[in-house]
């Protein structure tokens, strides 16, 4: 495992790791390997902790005669080998270079000069720094410095990818944000680096596979896209949706589904991907992505519970993408079970491809936590907290589609999932419970809603202690779609939390504007495609009792930001509502939206919690859950 700290659910996403890991800063680091390499010996000073991640993340950074540190606690440790030693023995180092390793390090070489031998180089990081150009905020590590993430991206045998989100940093005070792209092939060779820049006001935007391929000339592609904002303000993270789609009238056997998001911080362990059917083929789109190859044999699959994993056989370059068929690793599993992957924080969230009957659809698996235990207080939730953690989704139409929910354990600690399903119909009336049981770790649970008569809306996962089990809040569930007719699917996935309550428990519930009862919604809702459609399910899901309805409206705004339009919506609590944007705006409003165009979500009374996707007309769908700024 990489002995890297990348996310802190306490303190947020580690600055370091993503300055670490930058394209440019890896290409500057082989720079800076091949200079010391050619000075001689080399010792590394280590005033804040971070030469281990810095060896993991660039191995090929020279191995040091000797490693100081100023910590008392870290003169147990070791770097590549080599014992740490105190700071105030430098004056016995006789290495041709001292490496400090830190950013914005000149103060500390002006003290750490007086302390070494003569004819001893100092150098630091900070030739590794990107380009002054690059840089939002004047200290180099401040987390706006590094919105970056990865995506997913693909141009081929009639596929295409669309990356599509807005300017949403505008409504934090950014006044001029620009993207710096590159794309890198299979193989993790550069394809291509290009700048974009975004509207000046909350405007939409999208980056489309067909126009990059076109633009420079590049043969067909699957690999993935680094995305850097620059000139942000107010949130370092990079949110998009993600469509793959076919060539227009291509029909849905080409494969239409969409998936957001990367989450930029890698994780050692990720759980919801599903074993394959008997008819499927279930391929794991594994993406380096750092500068290191990972080792063969570093990227292991099990089923979930068994403690079994079995291992890649095989390296995967810096950057590059390989697709592993799952059923060639572990041939004995198949759905309904459900499989655990382990990847030594190599990669930031996988995809997974399914291939069935001629269609195709690609979704995410999600980060297992390994920093959680089992919270007594819940299952003892003051009664003002109602039904506590809920974990919502869609129950599309049953006429036209099956609706199927698969609990899934989400962290490294999780053997009893204690749980119940509540159903509603759209106007926000129980119509429905099951009881799931105390579920192992180990479970095949997956249940067609069908069973239970679900009409049309939502459906929620709650706990239920009545077997006992234990619990920590982090929920988790695959929920699958299945078009009855064409046989095309989606399959998406979340995690639950405390939703509309005017109490809180620990940092439940989130989405607060300040505090309770300050409840908003924010959410993204993309324009369509071609001939395909955009849709989304608005779930209004409620722990304890909240508003009877909410008070909801739909912004319809064009590329630069501006409303072209807006209608009031009302969802009862508890319900929900499905949401085609072109039957509430009209075609002429689209139109003067544009293709960069996106429907705006608000409400100031509430947190609505929301699925979208695209509708091709001919049985083709995706979906997944929606993202909010």
């Amino acid at each position: 495992m990489l002995d890297i700290q990348t996310f802190d659910a306490r303190r947020g996403g580690n600055v370091l790791y993503k300055a670490f890991t930058h394209p440019l800063t890896a290409e500057a680091m082989a720079g800076l390997a091949a200079e010391l390499r050619a000075a001689g010996t080399l010792a590394v000073f280590d005033p804040e902790g971070i030469a281990s991640a810095l060896y993991a993340l660039h191995p090929d950074m020279p191995v040091p005669v000797a490693y100081y540190v100023q910590d008392v606690a870290a003169l147990d440790g070791a770097l590549a080998g080599v014992t740490a030693r105190p700071v105030t023995e430098l004056g016995q180092c006789r290495a041709a270079t001292l490496l400090i390793a830190g950013f914005d390090t000149r103060r500390v070489e002006g003290r750490v000069r007086g302390l070494c031998a003569a004819g001893v180089r100092v150098v630091s990081l900070d030739g590794t720094r990107l380009p002054a150009a690059m840089l939002t905020a004047r200290a180099y590590l401040d987390r706006l410095n590094f919105a970056t993430n990865h995506a997913f991206f693909r141009d081929e045998a009639g596929r295409h990818t669309r990356l599509t989100s807005a300017n949403y940093w505008a409504g934090y005070g950014a006044r001029a944000v620009r993207l710096w792209l590159r794309l890198f092939g299979a193989d993790g060779a550069v394809l291509a680096t290009w700048e974009e820049e975004l509207p000046a006001g909350a405007g939409g935007f999208s980056i489309d596979s067909r126009e990059v391929r076109g633009r420079f000339g590049l043969d067909a592609f699957t690999g993935q896209l680094f995305l850097h904002a620059i000139g942000v303000a107010g949130h370092d993270v990079v949110k998009y949706a993600l469509d793959v789609y076919g060539d227009d009238g291509a029909g849905c056997d080409v494969g239409l589904s969409v998936t957001h998001d990367a989450n930029a911080w890698p994780s050692d362990r990720y759980a919801g991907l599903p074993a394959p059917g008997a008819d499927e083929r279930v391929m794991l789109w594994v993406q380096n992505s750092h500068a290191a190859a990972i080792p063969a044999g570093a990227i292991t699959l099990d089923r979930m519970g068994a403690e079994q994993p079995v291992a890649l056989a095989r390296e995967v370059a810096p950057f590059a993408s390989l697709a592993v068929d799952v059923r060639a690793l572990l041939p004995e599993v198949a759905w309904p079970a459900q499989l655990e992957l382990r990847t030594g924080r190599h990669v930031v969230r996988p995809r997974y491809e399914i291939f069935k009957r001629g269609h195709s659809r690609i979704a995410h698996v999600n980060v297992e936590r390994a920093d959680l235990r089992p919270d007594p207080g819940i299952r003892t939730l003051h009664n003002l907290l109602g039904r506590g953690y809920i974990l919502p989704f869609p129950v599309l139409p049953p006429e036209e589609f099956r609706t199927i929910v698969q609990p899934n354990p989400m962290a490294e600690w999780q053997d009893s999932l204690p749980l119940r399903l509540d159903v509603f119909g759209e106007n926000g009336r129980l119509t429905a419970q099951r009881f799931l049981g105390n579920l192992a770790r180990a479970h095949a649970v997956a249940l067609d809603l069908a069973e239970l008569g679900a009409e049309a809306g939502h459906a929620e996962l709650v706990y239920d202690f009545r077997d006992g089990g234990e619990a920590d809040g982090w929920m988790h569930g695959l929920f699958r779609y299945e078009h009855r007719a064409s046989g095309h699917a989606a399959d998406t996935s979340f995690g639950a939390h405390i939703f509309n309550t005017a109490m809180t428990y620990k940092d439940e519930p989130q989405s607060y504007s300040g505090p309770p009862p300050g409840l908003t919604t924010r959410l993204f809702l993309k324009l369509g495609i071609g001939v395909r459609r955009s849709f989304a399910v608005l779930i209004y899901p409620a722990s304890a009792d909240w508003h009877a309805f909410s008070a909801t409206e739909l912004q319809l705004l064009d590329g630069t930001g501006e409303v072209v339009a807006r209608e009031a919506l009302r969802v009862a609590c508890s319900g929900s509502v499905l949401v085609r944007p072109h039957e509430v705006f009209g075609e002429a409003a689209l139109r003067q939206a544009g293709e960069r165009g996106y429907v705006l979500v608000r409400d100031a009374t509430c947190r609505l919690f929301g699925y979208h996707g695209l509708d091709d007309g001919q049985g083709g769908f995706s979906l997944d859950h929606m993202f909010g700024f």
